[in-house]
């Protein structure tokens, strides 16, 4: 039997084999693309007896419960193994959601479009003035999650080659917040600040707020300055503590009495060797 054969099989039929769960808001996007659109995506079971388990798609089949169906297209794996076809897909970013919705509207109208994401409009997700404000590297970030869109809206309050200064020093830090994001604004000199279309600049509203922002930003670098010297000193002594590991398990009396007595230690000590690898 082939892996990717597909089969029609009675609802009936059907238990998962796992519950996942999922927030209400997702769960009801499912439900309101399937009544827009139907199932795009079969689930995946393995069939036991006359059963079929479902492997992938649980909450796809919830929603065809709840919407009566009572045959669902499946696609049967030749393994009784718990995976989720998910961790093979890329989530769809937000840079790639507006294209495709723009896509989209070459065929469909924005209502339709809407129920099958099941949201009230999608005039908020195309914001295309957003998108060429910013600089290709902060559109990439925004494109890849680690810039939230709120976070990307900000940034143009620069100019994009500050915008790619900022971005690099929050992936420095390792912080991708919007609070450090307006932190580092605010030290923007006018120069680089983008003032088309805004009648003042914002963040020179008053003392105070840039007091509070710039002991954020404070805050944030003596932060990076101490965990860097924590992650060094974690580094220097994980490396003695697996030369010590390994100097032990690879003593042919020692690693018998070990095994023997304490195999919890040997376990651990081929974890911290195998950290240390790593």
């Amino acid at each position: 039997m082939d892996e990717s054969e597909g089969i029609d099989v009675p609802i009936i039929k059907l238990r998962p084999l796992r519950e996942r769960s999922v927030t209400k808001r997702e769960y009801e996007r499912i439900v309101a693309s399937i009544k827009a659109t139907g199932l795009i995506e079969p689930l995946v079971a393995f069939r036991e007896g006359e059963d079929f388990v479902i492997l992938d798609g649980v909450q796809r089949y919830r929603a065809l419960l709840e919407l009566g169906v009572e045959v669902v297209p499946c696609i049967l794996g030749k393994e009784r193994e718990a995976f989720t076809a998910n961790r093979m897909v890329n989530r769809v970013s937000p840079v790639q959601e507006n294209r495709m919705i723009e896509k989209s509207l070459e065929e469909l109208d924005e209502n339709t479009i809407a129920s099958a994401l099941g949201i009230a409009g999608i005039s908020h997700r195309l914001k295309k003035t957003l998108l060429k404000q910013l600089h290709a590297d902060v559109a990439a970030a925004l494109d890849q999650g680690k810039i939230t869109r709120t976070c990307a809206k900000e940034l143009t309050h620069v100019k994009p080659a500050r915008q790619q200064e900022i971005l690099l020093q929050m992936e420095g830090y390792k912080d991708y917040s919007i609070a450090f994001a307006r932190a580092l604004i605010l030290k923007t000199p006018p120069a680089q600040r983008e003032m088309r279309g805004r009648k003042k600049d914002r963040w020179d509203k008053t003392a105070k707020r840039k007091s509070d922002l710039l002991k954020k930003l404070a805050e944030a670098e003596q932060k990076h300055d101490f965990y860097s010297r924590l992650y060094k000193q974690y580094t220097v002594d994980l490396l003695r503590l697996a030369i010590f590991a390994r100097s032990l398990l690879t003593n042919l009396r020692i690693r018998a009495y070990l095994d023997q007595h304490h195999p919890t230690i040997v376990a651990r000590f081929e974890s911290v060797i195998a950290d240390a690898k790593g």
